[in-house]
Formats: structure tokens, sequence, C-alpha cells
């Protein structure tokens, strides 16, 4: 578990953030968004230790990083695109990784073909793509057999294969109890995975809470063969309805009660479609205060 509380960092007479407060959850997978300077990378790195808070906590496990014992046995970091020695092979990276974080190097093997590197684990990382880097680091961080990841932009450089990899990586680790942080610009990517969403601006946080929540109750998009006919079913039966062309855009009931209710009064239905925002939309809408 992640616990940020009341977190402050101040250089000089600015704020770089200010009383930050939320959680990540063990079982789920939480997206930390923001604009570039918003306070994401510094908040990741006063939570990994790499940066003293000016006040508040920032807890893994209910600790400091740097009171953990043996800190790659509860977290597991993706920072900086995956740092490594351009001259070492991506076997000796981890080889050495393990070695310095206490973990023993039984799982190096195993972790090279987990990320897809199996082929590549001889081959200097100075040659590695950006993808490959990317898959490098994520083994990196999970030498330790972690129940915390935190990851910053971890999809850049991988390809679609590699971001549907990661996807399932990500589910799969919360799915076992786990607790996943990740901060991405790939919106679209992150929707697909994130349970929970916490948006952070100016060094403060917007915005924090269940992404269904975030996106709202979904509107449907209704046509059938009398437009006239449903709208006035759907509003006794106390739905919001506007027409928009030859579409009925209506809030307030399920496509399944949408479905019977036009049935119910012999209207044919051509079309019938829920639409929910997108992680974008809530994104801009509470980043740019729309």
């Amino acid at each position: 578990m992640i616990e940020i509380k009341e977190l402050t960092k101040t250089y000089g007479r600015m704020d770089a953030v200010r009383d930050v407060t939320f959680t990540a959850e063990p079982g789920r997978v939480t997206g930390l968004l923001g604009m570039n300077g918003s306070g994401k990378s510094t908040t990741l790195r006063i939570l990994l230790g790499l940066t003293r808070a000016t006040g508040g906590s920032a807890l893994i496990n209910g600790k400091r990083y740097r009171d953990l014992d043996r800190p790659l046995t509860h977290v597991g970091a993706v920072l900086e695109q995956g740092l490594s020695h351009p001259g070492q092979s991506g076997y000796a990276h981890l080889v050495t990784q393990s070695l310095l974080g206490g973990v023993g190097r039984d799982r190096v093997g195993a972790l090279l073909e987990y990320v897809g590197l199996e082929d590549a684990a001889t081959k200097r990382t100075g040659d590695y793509s950006l993808g490959m880097r990317q898959r490098l680091a994520v083994a990196t961080a999970l030498l330790g057999e972690p129940n915390v990841l935190v990851l910053d932009e971890p999809a850049n450089g991988l390809d679609p294969p590699g971001m549907a990899w990661l996807r399932e990586m990500l589910r799969a680790h919360a799915d076992n109890g786990g607790t996943v942080l990740i901060s991405s610009h790939l919106l679209a990517e992150l929707e697909q995975v994130v349970d929970d969403v916490v948006i952070i601006g100016q060094g403060r946080i917007l915005a924090s809470a269940p992404l269904a929540e975030l996106s709202g109750t979904a509107r449907l998009r209704v046509r059938g063969s009398d437009q006239t006919r449903l709208a006035e079913a759907y509003e006794k039966a106390g739905a919001t309805v506007v027409p928009a062309n030859d579409l009925l855009i209506v809030s307030g009931l399920t496509p399944e009660e949408a479905g019977d209710l036009a049935l119910a009064v012999q209207v044919a239905v051509y079309e019938l479609m829920a639409e929910t925002q997108h992680l974008e939309d809530v994104f801009l809408s509470v980043a740019e205060g729309r």
C-alpha cells in the first residue's frame, strides 16, 4: 500500500508540491496524472527516497523508503526510462542489481524470458532500443518479487505487443493483491488498466477517485423508428432526453432499460450505444478547469 499524507516540497519560495494526499490501494492500479511540471515526478522521487520532503509523509507499506528492510523486496520502480550501464549486458545488469538489492540472482533468467529479452540477454544494454530498455527496467523492478510497483512512463518506446504485455502484467499484479502506482502521458493505454485516478496540477491534488466515478454515468445514443414516442417513454421513466439530429441523447437509463421501454411502446430500435467520458476527457476537464 502507498500512503501520501500532506506531502510538501519547497524550493526557496516555490512549492513543487503542497499538501498532496492520496492512497494507492492493494489490488488496484492507480494512475497518477498531471501536466509537465505538475508535481508528479517530485511526488514519486520523494516516495522512493530520492528527494527529501519539506513536510508530510510518503509511506510504502507503512514505512518511509529509507526505513524499509531490503527495499527491493517491498517496492519495484521504473524511473528515468530504465537507466543501466551501457557496457553491461542485460543479464549482467540484472545480476548486479539483484546482488546490490540483496535478493539473489536465481530469478534473473526467468525474468529475462518473462519480459521478452531472453534473446538479448548477452547484448550490451547500450545497444538496446528504448523499448528493450523499458522491458529491462520492468525486469529490474520485479527482481525482489515486491508487492508494490511504482512506474513512471513505463510504456515509452514499447510497440503494441509490448504495451499489451505491460497491461496484462500490471493487471495480474493487482489481481494478485499487489499495489500499482503508474504515471503516464499515454492516457488511452492507461485507461485500459487503471482502477483509480489521481490528478495533480501546480503541485496540488485536483481530483482523486475511482475512474468509473470520474467518468460519470453513461449517456445513451438512441435511434428508433418513432423518435417522438421513444422520447416520451424515456421521459416518463424519469430520463433526460435531448434530440440531436436523428438521434436521442438519453441520460438516466441503462441500455437494458432503454431497450425494454422501446419494446414496451412498440418502437423499433436501430441504434443504441452507451457513451462515457474517456480518461483523456476527464483529465483535460479537471486539469484545465473545463
